[in-house]
Parts: structure tokens; C-alpha cells; sequence
């Protein structure tokens, strides 16, 4: 019985240290100060996670279409390289002060399956800065952003500076 006293004791003892820290105000969530090490470990195996489950049902469609990937350029070029950057585009101001900092698409994008890009894009991911898209885009603009994002991986900057001219002199005609 002793043993048990003492567990339950320890318990509410964590429990309520635990209240006092969150309560206090002591831990610096400024983004201006980078995680400890435990705290991001955790965080990131919880995002990680999260995403692969959520994502692990989708069934991507056929993302090699030139229109649908042109589609996807004019969102990414208007909504995402203030943050992602691009191919000889630095990340906005706004981007520079994100924390985490978003991840370079054209170095990163290769490294995740297509259907956990869409779920990201279009759920969002909470305390990040990435907002969800699919509170204002239909699914369809959304596959548009992956396919592009696809392309990202590899592409040279005189590569993303011929999507922009053909975006202009479309918006041109």
C-alpha cells in the first residue's frame, strides 16, 4: 500500500510541477529562439508521424500532365516561394522569420511521397506558419501545387525564370 502511496504521490507531484511550469511563463516560445533538443525531437516525431498517417490513404492522380503542372507554378509562384523560396529565389522577409523555417521545396520535396505533400498543403500544419490550403482551394489547385512541387528537386533557376516568363505572357493574352 506504501508503494502505491508513494506512485500516486510522485504523479501528482510531476503533475503539479508540470502546471507551474506551464502556467509560469518560463519557457521561451519566441521564434527567435530555436527548440531544445528534446522538445524538437518530439515534436518532429509527432509531425512525422502525423503526416504519414493521415496521408498513408490518399490515392495521388497522374502528376506528369504539363497543364496540370503550369497550374501548379502560378499557385506555388503566388502563395509559397515567399516562404519555400525557389530555384534563385530567396524566402520573403516573412519567411526568413519563421520558426521552424519551412523547408527549401527544391531540395526537400523529393524527399516525401506526393501524397503526404498534398495532405501537408492541404491541412496545414499546426504552430508552423503553414497555413491549410484546403480551407480556400478545391483539391484539384492542390494536386496542381504537388505536381509542381515535384519539379522543384533539381530545377536550375534559368528553368524557373521560363515558368515565370510563360506565366506573365499568358496573363499577357
Amino acid at each position: 500500500m506504501k508503494y502505491l502511496l508513494r506512485i500516486l504521490f510522485a504523479a501528482v507531484a510531476i503533475f503539479v510541477i508540470f502546471i507551474v511550469f506551464l502556467y509560469s511563463g518560463i519557457y521561451n516560445i519566441s521564434a527567435m529562439v530555436p527548440h531544445n533538443r528534446l522538445t524538437l525531437k518530439i515534436i518532429n516525431t509527432l509531425k512525422d508521424n502525423s503526416i504519414e498517417h493521415h496521408a498513408k490513404d490518399i490515392t495521388a492522380p497522374n502528376l506528369t500532365e504539363s497543364s496540370l503542372i503550369n497550374t501548379g507554378f502560378a499557385h506555388y509562384n503566388e502563395m509559397c516561394v515567399g516562404c519555400h523560396g525557389a530555384p534563385g529565389i530567396q524566402r520573403d522577409e516573412a519567411g526568413q522569420g519563421l520558426y521552424p523555417k519551412p523547408p527549401d521545396l527544391s531540395k526537400s520535396a523529393k524527399e516525401m511521397p506526393a501524397t503526404e505533400l498534398f495532405w501537408i498543403t492541404k491541412n496545414g500544419i499546426k504552430m508552423t506558419g503553414m497555413p491549410a490550403f484546403g480551407k480556400t482551394h478545391k483539391d484539384d489547385k492542390i494536386w496542381a501545387i504537388v505536381a509542381f512541387m515535384e519539379k522543384l528537386p533539381g530545377m536550375t533557376k534559368e528553368q524557373y525564370k521560363a515558368y515565370t516568363k510563360s506565366l506573365k505572357e499568358k496573363d499577357e493574352d
